[in-house]
């Protein structure tokens, strides 16, 4: 395959093979490698590579990884599910109480897990808005570089400040705790930067699409509010079904790998379509329905292996809540326009909705 950037790479579309390759320590993350499969010229400009939890190998990423792992324990996400819950049926409360239809996008999908990402990391969610406009200028494919990297300068110069601001005065937060723990201070940058942008943007669009889904899918939809026990098995499949981010499963071939009888040379970059893995018919059972009664949580949406996703957890809770609350609390819920007529996020590398019109 050949990337915009130029240059062929290995494009890898078997579940088995991909989650083979995550799992394999001779293929590198180090984004800083000449030979990784960066999808844009920018993207070399953007950001320090090697301080990123993402773009580090072992053995620097095990120590870097488990230092932060703590915080989305599954007991840790229980303690916040009050929490979550609380903003979940504000924000529900806020809608129903405005004009119809409204915009499912401004109203619950994105600020729900801004906040809550906020909350964790001890980030002012008035910024909100400063953040989210650079998030969304950062992930869009049609961004000219030098604005892409002018936003990732801004956010991180940003959220640099406001390290300063927790070494004067720390807090009960992720970030505070952070710097009991380390004082390379990029290092911390980059993990705020990662969190922050992953913690709102990907689950934003998985309420939206979900949306979508459940209400195009009426006897799925019917099964989840039956019993809610099937939610967190729907979560499941919508996370699936979508595989809304593949960026974070790129990889550089660090010696001769043999994979599924093709040879990949040392400094060969790979790509994993893990869309096109969770359709894999040899995974899954007719894999282009949405079956919520699935319960294959096999899939890939999550990565695999060592880098896989951090805040699954949240992420997973979140959909929970947010899903059950709101099909309680609007039975009527409606699309306020066809879905064809809807604006995808076709241009995004987190797939997504940019609006969604609904009324009830």
């Amino acid at each position: 395959m050949t990337l915009p950037s130029g240059g062929e790479v290995w494009a890898l579309a078997r579940h088995e093979h991909i989650r083979t390759m995550l799992a394999d320590p001779r293929f590198s993350s180090d984004r800083a490698n000449p030979g990784f499969p960066l999808l844009l010229f920018s993207q070399r400009r953007v950001t320090n590579f090697r301080a990123s939890l993402i773009s580090m190998d072992p053995p620097e990423h095990g120590p870097a990884r488990r230092a932060v792992v703590g915080e989305f324990t599954v007991k840790r996400m229980a303690a916040l599910r009050p929490r979550i819950q609380q903003i979940v049926d504000e924000h529900l409360d806020a809608m129903l109480a405005g004009p119809k239809p409204a915009d499912l996008v401004q109203a619950l999908s994105l600020p729900v897990p801004s906040l809550v990402i906020c909350e964790l990391l001890g980030v002012p969610y008035a910024d909100h808005e400063f953040f989210q406009t650079r998030s969304s200028t950062l992930l869009r494919r049609t961004t000219p570089g030098d604005e892409r990297v002018a936003a990732v300068d801004e956010l991180r110069s940003y959220l640099d400040a406001l390290i300063t601001r927790k070494e004067q005065e720390p807090g009960d937060d992720l970030l505070s705790r952070q710097l009991e723990r380390t004082t390379a201070r990029e290092e911390l940058v980059s993990l705020a930067f990662l969190l922050l942008i992953a913690g709102h943007e990907t689950t934003a669009n998985m309420i939206s699409l979900g949306t979508v889904a459940l209400l195009e899918h009426p006897e799925a939809l019917a099964a989840i509010r039956e019993d809610p026990a099937k939610t967190p098995s729907a979560v499941e499949e919508l996370l699936r079904y979508f595989t809304i981010a593949e960026f974070a499963t790129s990889r550089v071939a660090t010696e001769d790998i043999e994979l599924g009888g093709v040879l990949i040379r040392k400094g060969e970059g790979v790509i994993a379509l893990g869309n096109t893995a969770n359709r894999d018919p040899e995974a899954f059972e007719q894999p282009d329905d949405l079956d919520v009664e699935r319960g294959a949580r096999h899939h890939i949406a999550f990565g695999f292996g060592a880098h896989q996703c951090l805040g699954q957890n949240l992420a997973r809770m979140e959909l929970q809540i947010v899903f059950d609350t709101l099909f309680r609390k609007v039975p009527g819920l409606r699309l306020a326009k066809p879905s064809a007529e809807l604006p995808f996020k076709d241009d995004a590398n987190i797939y997504g909705l940019y609006e969604l019109p609904v009324t009830w």
